[in-house]
This record gives structure tokens, sequence and C-alpha cells, in this order.
């Protein structure tokens, strides 16, 4: 198996959680570094990485793929510059910051023939995957109405500037929001129309924190909702359809075992605890519906075969495109306190 040697544009929270520890498992892929502006910590964790002490120096290296992990508002310019020096990308949501700049990445991706994939990781969480499944295999019949949440309890503000100084990237509906409606885009494609409240809940944040947004379709109603102020969460996926109903918490376990030093694998990696399974009701049954593993390898694996097999990728900068869309009429709806077509 030959390795794709990969190199990291950042080594913070996503770096050093999300990506260097599948990098380092799976075989396909070689970590070959970071770039630091301040903190040299990569060589710590890692034994002979580099840390890299500028962009530039990243895209004259002999990396293939380049994980573009910085702050939303600078995905844009640097997911540019890694297409120009010839080499595939994987960038963090929120892919961009406008549905433009998801386009004209794509475009260029194509004209340069090269991958260009989304981190949304979320699509291998276990508990979506197990929501999915249960879509797929149609205990519920025709979907009426759907809704996922992705809430947390966090009042106080994010010690980074980038996160809070009210930048074109930084807000709730950007981070959490990209994820739920990827999620609803996944599952149900693209809708027709968009209404959305989004609001600033915090004292002195200079960034929406609140959403709750209404995705119209011509056969179902699909709302998604966040909140920094929510101490017992709800089941983060409610469905109902004409055969039955589906409810399930939000209880992925791969970021908190991550956080806690542990190594990912392919054996039980990923594997909730057992009482954290969905409640199915369908055809007069109540049953507790096993959840599937989640594992973040997995996308790895599949970015893998995109790059080496000329497979499509895991999650596509035209599907990313679709997401901003959504967010851009997100906000116009907030705005305008009015329903916005797509």
């Amino acid at each position: 198996m030959r390795q794709i040697k990969t190199a990291l544009l950042a080594y913070g929270g996503s770096g050093k959680l999300f990506h260097a520890p599948f990098l380092e498992v799976n075989e396909g892929f070689e970590l070959i570094g970071a770039y630091e502006r301040s903190k040299k910590n990569i060589q710590t964790d890692y034994s002979g990485v580099k840390s890299f002490n500028s962009l530039e120096e990243v895209l004259e290296s002999d990396a293939e793929l380049i994980v573009v992990n910085t702050p939303i508002d600078t995905h844009f310019e640097f997911t540019k510059k890694v297409l120009e020096a010839g080499k595939h990308a994987l960038v963090e949501k929120a892919f961009t910051t406008t549905s433009h700049e998801a386009e004209e990445l794509h475009k260029l991706a194509k004209e340069k023939n090269l991958k260009l994939c989304v981190y949304q990781n979320r699509r291998y969480d276990s508990d979506f995957r197990t929501v999915k499944k249960v879509l797929d295999e149609d205990y519920l019949g025709e979907i009426v109405e759907a809704e996922i949440r992705f809430e947390r309890y966090n009042p106080e503000l994010s010690p980074k500037a980038w996160k809070e100084n009210g930048n074109p990237g930084a807000s709730i509906l950007m981070d959490l929001g990209s994820h739920v409606i990827d999620q609803a885009l996944t599952l149900f494609g693209n809708p027709e129309k968009v209404f959305a409240d989004i609001r600033r809940t915090r004292e002195n944040t200079q960034i929406d924190d609140y959403f709750d947004i209404l995705l119209y379709y011509p056969d179902k109603r699909v709302r998604l909702k966040s909140s920094y102020f929510v101490k017992e969460p709800t089941p983060a996926y409610v469905f109902h359809g004409k055969k039955g109903s589906f409810l399930k918490h939000r209880a992925d376990i791969q970021e908190d075992e991550l956080k806690l030093g542990k190594v990912p694998n392919r054996e039980n990696w990923g594997t909730e605890p057992e009482e954290k399974t969905g409640l199915l009701v369908y055809n007069d049954r109540v049953i507790n519906f096993p959840t599937f593993q989640g594992n973040y390898l997995d996308f790895y694996d599949d970015l893998y075969s995109a790059i080496v097999n000329d497979k499509k990728v895991p999650v596509t900068a035209k599907q990313a495109f679709h997401t901003m869309k959504v967010i851009e009429a997100a906000k116009e709806s907030s705005e305008k306190r009015e329903v916005i077509e797509l």
C-alpha cells in the first residue's frame, strides 16, 4: 500500500484531536508535519515529523495532501493556494464563508484534476450512522417530519479570539450549523425553501449563538436547532414517518475519547454504551434499536480510495456548496423575517 504524505496547516484543537491521530493510525497515510505559527507541539507528540514555519514551506514540501484546518475565514485563501500548488486538499467545515467561494474552489480543483474534500466527520458518528440505517431500511416509511439538534451548555465566551470576534466565519451557524445542515441534506437532499431564527443569547457576545431553522420540502418538514444554553438535551434526532418513529440522543463518544488521549483503532473504536440506543416504534412494536459503530478512520479510508483509486471523495465541494447556500438563506431569512426560496 502506498502512503499519502500529508501535512496539516495547524496543530491546535482540530489538528491534534480529529486529524493527526487518524492519519498516524491509518496505514494509507504518512503524517509529515504541521504548520505551527507559535507553539511547536507536533514533534513532541509524533516523532519524525516536521514543524513547518510558514505556509509556503508546507506548499513546497513533498506533501501530496494538505489539511486546511485553520479558522473558517482563511479557508478560501489557503485552499486556493493549496490547489494552485498542485496538492489535494481536505478542508475543515464550514467549507468557506460564502457559496461563491465554495463554487470557485470546486471549479479550480476540477481544472487542476485534484481531489477537494470537506471534513464533515459527523457523517461518521455512531448516532448519525444509526439514523441513516433506520431510514435506509425503511422502518419508518415516508418521512413526514424530522428534527436534528446539536446543542450544548456552554455559556462562557471562547478564549480563542477568532471564534468570538465577529469575523465572517465565526458563529454557531457556521460551526455546529454546518454539521446539522449537512446531515439533513445527506438524508433528504436540497430543500425548496428556508426559514430561520438566528439570535445572540450570551452576554457580550459578538456572534450568533442560537438558531432554529426550518427546511421546506414538498413532502416533509425538517427542523434544525442549536443553542449554547441546553443543560438537559432532548433527543438529537427525532424522525416521524407514516409507519413509525425513531428517537436518538447524540451519543457518539469519539470526541470525548480523543480528548482523553485514547488512540483510534479498527476494532471497538466509537462504540456507544448500550444504554444509549435509540428508540424505534413501528408496526405496534417498541424496540431499542442497536447503535452502529462510529469511526473517523472510515472517513480517511474513503479519502484514501478517492486519491489513490480516483474515486469520489466522501464529502464533495459541491455538497458543501449546497450547505453554504442554506446557511446564506438562513441568514437572509432571519434578517428579513421571511421564508427564502432556494
